[in-house]
């Protein structure tokens, strides 16, 4: 499947286990610049009224919460957040696939905080179910890059397109002069390094 410029009322935003435990153990990618994009993409579904379906794992254990960041940017959907009990792939909780069901988007930007574990199976999940996939790889990381990039080329290989953060916001945005352009602008700002 090609990389194409996303239609925003066609497309929902998955982010799994951003949390303050589960960061601490990406190796793969500076974690800072992880969090920010994946806060960034929050905030564009936020910007451009995309669902946004946000989910944690054992809360209370290692994993720890979900960024309270997440939280001040979508505090409706942080306070409606799917707890899952342990259950690796999201999809598997029917609490979080019926809230990705509730969307009743087909394509689906997916982020998850370790792209070997959290994000590939979901993904895989949601390609059998029928659904156009774009997994953002700097949303996410894993404890090692070699785990990263054989996850990478999986959910490649499965059919997922394999995008950025900043490819995924300028596809959204279309033309910066829009309303959404110009509602993007100032995310995609924020990510530009000073």
């Amino acid at each position: 499947m090609p990389l194409r410029m996303l239609p925003p009322a066609e497309t929902a935003v998955l982010l799994i286990d951003h949390q303050d435990g589960t960061m601490s153990w990406v190796g793969s990618i500076d974690r800072a610049v992880m969090k920010a994009n994946a806060l960034a993409l929050a905030k564009a579904a936020r910007a451009l009224g995309m669902p946004l379906v946000l989910t944690s794992s054992l809360e209370d254990q290692a994993q720890g919460p979900l960024a309270d960041e997440f939280g001040e940017v979508a505090p409706e959907e942080y306070a409606a957040r799917v707890r899952r009990t342990g259950v690796v792939n999201a999809m598997d909780d029917p609490a979080f696939a019926a809230a990705v069901a509730a969307t009743g988007r087909r394509n689906l930007i997916v982020a998850g905080v370790t792209n070997d574990v959290c994000t590939v199976y979901p993904t895989l999940s949601a390609l059998d179910e029928g659904h156009a996939v774009y997994v953002v790889a700097d949303a996410g990381g894993s404890t090692t890059r070699t785990a990263d990039d054989v996850a990478l080329r999986l959910m490649e290989r499965a059919g997922a397109v394999i995008t950025s953060t900043n490819m995924i916001l300028t596809g959204l945005a279309r033309n910066w002069t829009s309303p959404a352009g110009q509602a993007l602008i100032p995310i995609v700002g924020e990510l530009i390094p000073a």
